[in-house]
């Protein structure tokens, strides 16, 4: 990796909370929804949130891969040093509903196992982070 783990997990932090900030903009608010499978439910705010999170991690780290819940995977992300892996809201039905159980979770994937890893729930504030070698924490 170009980027030292610690850069990374400090990066992955900052996404989440401004992925966060971006999603408390829609919660509890009606928002466009549709099915990308029968019974499996996506939303404005998860795109909204996918961008964001998008353009923060693929700037910063251009030779890292990508693999998104809300975009089409591609076999590319395999020739990368690293992958950024991102549920740009897990919990969407929670989300949709009104109910503070929904999280922001990114992870930095390295040569076939995780690295780095944020939960970050902007509705509770908790937010649960670490990395390789770094121990983990909340808050």
């Amino acid at each position: 990796m170009t980027a030292s783990l610690r850069d990374d997990h400090a990066l992955l932090i900052d996404a989440a909370r401004e992925a966060g900030a971006i999603a408390m903009n829609f919660f509890g608010q009606p928002v466009e929804t549709w099915e990308k499978s029968p019974g499996q439910p996506v939303s404005a705010a998860d795109i909204a949130v996918n961008q964001r999170l998008a353009a923060r991690l693929r700037s910063a780290r251009p030779d890292y891969g990508w693999l998104s819940e809300e975009d089409a995977d591609t076999d590319e992300r395999f020739a990368t040093p690293a992958q950024w892996v991102v549920d740009p809201i897990d919990g969407t039905r929670a989300f949709l509903d009104g109910r503070a159980e929904f999280s922001i979770a990114l992870a930095l994937v390295s040569g076939g196992a995780p690295v780095a890893g944020v939960v970050f729930n902007p509705a509770t504030g908790e937010l649960f982070e670490g990395f390789s070698g770094g121990g983990a924490r909340l808050n």
